[in-house]
């Protein structure tokens, strides 16, 4: 059974940590010192915090397949939506080696299909060398949380493939404002 995914960037990781355990009626599944995730039975979803964006506010969505299979399914939906598709294969990202692809809708918001194969104890191999810059994402380098440019391919009729979709912009409080860049 697939999983509702969404990640979020927060200023505060402590406070937004203890605000989500309250809502959620549960204690995250994994927290790093710029990370936490709560993986949630009911509803069924993934919802993942980090301070690693530019602005607080959702960054992107996604489903997360339990086994190859799904994943499979996730990637021929995709495909037959005829817009362009960013395959990374295996990567790691957000503290898991994971098969993942990316697609954009067309209002700019990148969807991320995934299975996590293992657990790692970094938020990604390849932020080790970037010093955990997520906003090489945005100037087209291979970064966490967006595919590297060599991964996309582009669908049938298709313009070519920006590395990712424009952030969702809608702010994680009230007060908050703007979008979000991971």
């Amino acid at each position: 059974m697939k999983r509702f995914h969404v990640h979020a960037h927060v200023d505060d990781l402590a406070a937004s940590i203890s605000f989500y355990t309250r809502l959620f009626g549960a204690e995250p599944t994994r927290i790093e010192s710029d990370y936490a995730k709560w993986m949630l039975e009911d509803p069924r979803v993934n919802f993942a915090i980090s301070t690693r964006g530019s602005k607080p506010g959702i960054d992107h969505l996604g489903i997360q397949a339990d086994n190859a299979d799904e994943l499979a399914e996730l990637k021929h939906r995709a495909q037959a939506a005829d817009v362009p598709l960013a395959d990374e294969g295996e990567t790691t990202c957000c503290y898991a080696r994971s098969e993942k692809h990316w697609v954009t809708d067309p209002q700019g918001i990148a969807w991320e299909h995934f299975h996590t194969l293992d657990s790692i104890p970094v938020f990604s191999e390849n932020s080790q060398a970037m010093a955990g810059n997520h906003t090489a994402a945005t100037a087209g380098t291979s970064a966490c949380c967006a595919p590297s440019p060599a991964a996309t391919t582009t669908a049938p009729g298709a313009a070519s493939c920006k590395p990712r979709g424009k952030p969702i912009g809608i702010p994680v409080t009230a007060s908050g404002g703007g979008s979000s860049c991971c």
